[in-house]
């Protein structure tokens, strides 16, 4: 179902630096994390969500993250903005 809502989103942003960059500006209103990304950039981007207080949605892997965003490779992390 929230992933749904990732796949419909107009504004995203996929991509650890996008995100982290998103999060620190205060335009990200969801972030999505790859149970399967590299522990510390897992970490990192749960961290600076809380931080904001932006809501953290945990999918499975990172080909699943990467295809509900439209891109062909995997992501560890997408945001959908405000």
């Amino acid at each position: 179902m929230e992933e749904a809502l990732l796949k419909q989103a107009g504004r995203r942003v996929v991509g650890t630096k996008q995100v982290l960059r998103g999060l620190k500006s205060g335009t990200l209103a969801k972030v999505y994390v790859a149970n399967d990304a590299d522990t510390f950039l897992y970490q990192r981007i749960v961290r600076a969500a809380e931080s904001a207080g932006v809501p953290v949605v945990r999918v499975p892997t990172m080909k699943e993250l990467g295809l509900l965003c439209g891109v062909e490779v995997a992501s560890a992390a997408a945001g959908i903005a405000r």
